[in-house]
């Protein structure tokens, strides 16, 4: 299922009526752009609305609040996330491509969601529960799914894979967040193939499993 969110160059204009689903996929490309131009606390619902080519009752029918829309529109992007990981997993049985799909996964979505993976990673909400608790979660959910193959594949303890998996998901994130904001003075398919090639050197050390 789509979960991405892609701006719309143009907003609606007001009274014109959407179904209700559009209309929140609407919304959500509007505050969108208003959040990453302006971070949380700067932004404002009436700009939202504006941005939307809806009125402010509109907008609060569909969320009640800035923190619920920030909210709706933090899962679409961490759902994303997830499901990225989990489709470069299983889009191979070999081991070093698996890594490399992986690591392909982080710079994919860092790359492709314009300055929306900030809403992720670089929120001024970060120490909000909510908040916290989904980032905390995407990571948590990569991760369980790479320490599942690694504890299946090398018979470390779940604790082991686990510490294992933490540290690969973590090394791709972190890369990626800190390859995006070079603008590209490493080529992409470098840098994920670098990060990718250090990852396996280092996993491919643990014994295999007969």
């Amino acid at each position: 299922m789509e979960t991405r969110v892609t701006a719309t160059p143009d907003a609606k204009p007001r009274g014109t009526r959407l179904p209700r689903l559009a209309r929140r996929r609407q919304l959500l490309s509007a505050a969108q752009e208003v959040f990453v131009e302006n971070g949380y606390h700067a932004a404002a619902m009436d700009e939202i609305a504006d941005r939307a080519g809806v009125s402010k009752p509109v907008l609060y029918q569909h969320f009640p609040g800035k923190l619920e829309l920030y909210l709706a529109l933090l899962d679409l992007h961490v759902d994303d996330m997830v499901n990225r990981c989990r489709d470069a997993l299983a889009s191979t049985n070999e081991n070093k491509l698996r890594v490399q799909a992986t690591f392909q996964a982080f710079f994919d979505f860092v790359s492709t969601q314009g300055e929306a993976f900030r809403l992720v990673f670089e929120s001024d909400l970060r120490n909000v529960a909510p908040v916290r608790q989904r980032v905390e979660r995407s990571l948590r959910e990569c991760a369980e799914m790479v320490s599942a193959l690694i504890q299946e594949d090398t018979g470390c303890t779940s604790d082991e894979a686990h510490l294992l998996g933490v540290g690969l998901v973590g090394m791709a994130e972190v890369s990626a967040r800190y390859w995006v904001t070079t603008h590209g003075s490493i080529p992409k398919d470098a840098a994920e193939q670098m990060m990718a090639r250090l990852a396996w050197r280092g996993i491919s050390g643990f014994p295999r499993t007969a």
